[in-house]
This record gives structure tokens, sequence and C-alpha cells, in this order.
């Protein structure tokens, strides 16, 4: 293991347990290092999707674990958000579309994800409402595609919405980013199959790392984080995500 993989290996790790902890695959993370290191667009969009299936799948079994898991909030959105991030994950966007578009929709995220946390009503003022059947259809296409284009898994833009429209509490929202993110990130890859060849050869030390930061983050969100610090932590992940791909 060279240097460069034995660093990204530890900046994936730290990048994914704090992903975890809030319901998050950490795909946006993972894309904003990979970009700081000079990869190019189609390395960044197969292995951030292939770190992310691993992360979801690992937060989402812990979150099944620990009972907070309600699927009639989750298949609403993954019904039509698996064609349609598998249709996004064929379409590959040039760089100087790529990091402008994705940096200006986390940055749009992190700013209403930070207003249902410092903002918003306290947890509990209002009891959630199940999420009405046809709009949830509609987000989760809309989500599929465009995560299945960028290669972000899904769970950073579905996250503000549900928190937006009281569709969940923070903690239900987690755990349903996490099921989402494994079910687009899955449909989103294989959707890029074309482009698997562009994989680095170091992905399977990669896998590793953020197995064992997933695992941990996971672990954490699913049991001891408040409500306001899950949508906090989250709002800042996303900004900074954001500028990092934008400049």
């Amino acid at each position: 293991m060279n240097s460069e993989t034995l660093l990204l290996s530890m900046a994936f790790l730290a990048t994914a347990l704090i992903y975890a902890a809030v319901g998050q695959a950490g795909a946006s993370g993972y894309i904003a290092i990979m970009g700081l290191a000079g990869f190019a667009p189609l390395a960044m969009k197969t292995t951030a999707l292939s770190l992310n299936l691993l992360v979801a799948g690992i937060g989402t079994a812990l979150f099944l674990r620990a009972g907070r898991l309600s699927w009639r909030n989750v298949w609403p959105f993954a019904v039509l958000g698996f064609p349609f991030s598998m249709l996004g994950g064929a379409v590959h966007l040039s760089e100087n579309v790529y990091f402008p578009v994705v940096g200006a929709v986390l940055i749009l995220s992190a700013l209403q994800m930070a207003r249902t946390a410092f903002m918003g009503k306290a947890a509990g003022s209002d009891a959630p409402a199940t999420p009405p059947f046809a709009a949830a259809l509609v987000t989760g296409a809309i989500i599929g595609f465009v995560s299945g284009t960028t290669g972000t898994g899904g769970g950073v833009f579905l996250a503000p919405i549900i928190l937006t429209m009281n569709w969940g509490t923070a903690r239900q929202t987690a755990a349903t980013t996490a099921v989402y993110n494994l079910i687009n990130s899955f449909a989103a890859l294989i959707g890029a199959y074309a482009a698997w060849d562009h994989i680095p050869s170091s992905l399977p030390a990669w896998l590793v790392a953020v197995a064992a930061g997933g695992t941990i983050g996971a672990y954490i969100g699913s049991r001891f984080l408040s409500d306001r610090w899950l949508r906090g932590i989250l709002s800042f992940l996303l900004v900074m995500s954001g500028i990092k791909l934008i400049w």
C-alpha cells in the first residue's frame, strides 16, 4: 500500500464514520476528497458509488437492528428511485459541468438542513406525518436521476426534503436515507457499468476503511446523537463538500 492509498484510506474512514452517524453513506464527502486529490469525474463517480454502497448497507443493517426503520416511509421513495438512478448512472457529465452542479446542489441542501436544525421547531413539537405516496414517488424519481448522474447516492438530497416536509424525525430520516442510499447506489453503479474500468486498483483498501468507519458511525448515530445534532452535523458536511467541489 503506497502513501497516497494510505492517506486516502484514512480520509475515507473518517468521512464514512461522520456521515454514517447521520444516516448518510458519505458519497459527497468521498467525491470532495477525490476532487482535491485530482481524480477524473468517471473515477470519482464509480468509486464514490462503490464506497457508498458498502457503507449504506452497513448503516441499513444497524438501523434495522436498532428498530429505527419504517418500511412504509422508505419504499415509496425507492419504487421509482431505483430505475431513475440506474438511468442517471448511465449519464456521464464532463468535468466542467460535474463539479459545479454537484457543489451547488450540496450547498443548497446544506442551507435548508441548517434551517431545520437551528431555526425550526423543537424536536417533537409536531408529530411527523407519513409521506404522501404520490409525492414520495415523484421525489424519489427526481432525486434518483440526479444522484445517479452525480454519483452521490441520493440521501443528501432526500434528507432535507423529508425534514422540511415533516415526514419524519431526524433519526427516522437518517434510517430512511440509509436505505435509499443503498438502493440508489446499487442501481446507479449498475447503470454506470460502462465506466467500471475507471475504478482505481486501490478500491479494496478503501472499502475496508469505509467499512470500519461506517460501522462505528452508524452505531453511534442509531443510538446516541440528538435530532438537532444530527441535522447540524449533516448541514456542515454538505456545505463543506459543496464549497470544495466548486472551488
